[in-house]
């Protein structure tokens, strides 16, 4: 029985097929958990905790904490195979772009929530507890005065109207 090649039109027109006989070279992603990850938790854990209204809950596999429900740090171990222990942070606009062009090896522009402002710091890089403890702070803030600016503009009272 011949050999049926395939059809072209399986592919979408100006898409190339890619030669069978090479592999995408493979990252191997860092380990899970282990007592760096572990204190590290523990350090970001105690210092949002020790916030006032603060709470944490799991949501999408990993340690988040929140200020009134809105969350303000994300704790990820190897988010998706990318090697970082790191915690995503809520930032006040223009701290994103400040803290990664002075430091890119210690920040970086997270996926999915840095294009809304948020910042990645690395846990595994040598950042002093202060300075994370400063970053998780300063998230804090910006949070709960993103919340009580969007409360005090549902609470205004609507101005009269001039004929």
């Amino acid at each position: 029985m011949p050999a049926v090649k395939p059809s072209s039109r399986s592919r979408k027109p100006g898409t190339k097929r890619r030669n069978p006989g090479t592999k995408r070279a493979a990252i191997p992603p860092a380990p899970r958990g282990g007592p760096e990850s572990a204190a590290a938790l523990e350090g970001v854990r105690s210092v949002c905790l020790a916030l006032p209204d603060t709470t944490e809950k799991i949501a999408w596999g990993a340690p988040t904490f929140r200020v009134r429900e809105r969350l303000f740090v994300m704790f990820v171990d190897n988010h998706h195979g990318d090697g970082r222990l790191a915690i995503w942070v809520n930032a006040a606009p223009g701290a994103q772009d400040a803290f990664v062009a002075n430091d890119p090896e210690r920040y970086f522009i997270p996926p999915y929530v840095g294009p809304s402002g948020w910042l990645g710091v690395r846990l595994d890089r040598g950042l002093s507890p202060s300075e994370v403890a400063a970053r998780v702070r300063a998230a804090h803030a910006a949070t709960l005065a993103a919340i009580l600016a969007k409360k005090g503009a549902r609470t205004a009272k609507p101005r009269a109207r001039r004929g």
